[in-house]
């Protein structure tokens, strides 16, 4: 096992680039209890620099979202009649986000699945992680899984343990059993690709609230759609996540972050 000790630099961004050059993030979420998940994910890949964002979410909140996020392109999710433009839009896509407030159903599960089979990188959170915790076999896919301690529990069927050893034990096995790079988060965020492994130190209560999590996913992808591999990206959204909520923290005290405070950060480290 290998220990890095410092996450990788940020991918370059030539001075005369234009947004194609900058990756495109399609953003899979969203119902109508959680309008704000994919919103928020969206909001922070755009702040980390990505050219072009995607939502996809139920029809019947797009609007809702887009007013949140009106920088983003937004694309209707209705019915199974829909995996067409669904497929479309991520196969235009440098890198996918799956789970951010996505809910639970057999429409759902029809798409993560479709998803899942395409041969894209992709950041998995949320319900999609849950969705993977029910299925005996995987899709093939190429990605990031970021699961809380509690999705780590439903993806393993075993306890997390709360030491850092154990934390890393379970993170790299888990890792070398699907093939995949994990991030177990938490304090002192493990990431793995199950033969590297990276103890994140940055971050503090200021991101104990909901939605930072997506926030996390949407700054992750933003850097694998910039060009940068997994591993790599995922160990430097970490550290940059951690920062901005200790900059949010700062600012406005730890008690009172928001998800969106932590976004607004991303920019005074970036600069």
């Amino acid at each position: 096992m290998r220990r890095i000790n410092q996450p990788p630099p940020l991918p370059p961004r030539p001075v005369d680039g234009h947004k194609g050059l900058f990756g495109r993030v399609l953003i899979v979420g969203g119902n109508r209890e959680m309008i704000g998940a994919p919103a928020l994910a969206a909001t922070a890949a755009l702040r980390m620099g990505s050219g072009l964002v995607q939502i996809a979410v139920p029809e019947t909140i797009l609007a809702a979202a887009l007013t949140i996020i009106p920088e983003a392109i937004g694309l209707a999710l209705g019915s199974k009649a829909d995996l067409p433009s669904l497929l479309e839009a991520a196969g235009r896509a440098d890198v996918i986000v799956v789970g951010p407030g996505l809910g639970q159903s057999p429409i759902v599960a029809q798409r993560i699945k479709a998803l899942l089979n395409l041969d894209k990188p992709f950041v998995v959170d949320a319900d999609a992680l849950n969705y993977l915790a029910t299925v005996k076999r995987w899709p093939k896919f190429s990605g990031v899984l970021t699961p809380h301690p509690g999705e780590m529990r439903r993806l393993t069927g075993k306890p997390v343990p709360t030491d850092d050893a154990g934390r890393i034990d379970l993170a790299t096995k888990t890792a070398r059993r699907f093939a995949k790079v994990l991030v177990l988060k938490g304090h002192r965020t493990v990431v793995t690709d199950g033969w590297r492994v990276y103890i994140n130190k940055t971050g503090d209560s200021s991101l104990s609230k909901a939605g930072a999590g997506d926030v996390l996913s949407g700054m992750l992808a933003s850097l694998i759609g910039q060009g940068m591999e997994l591993f790599g990206a995922a160990c430097l959204a970490v550290h940059l996540h951690g920062k901005a909520g200790e900059i949010a923290g700062k600012r406005l005290g730890r008690r009172s972050v928001l998800a969106r405070d932590v976004i607004d950060s991303i920019a005074t480290q970036l600069k």
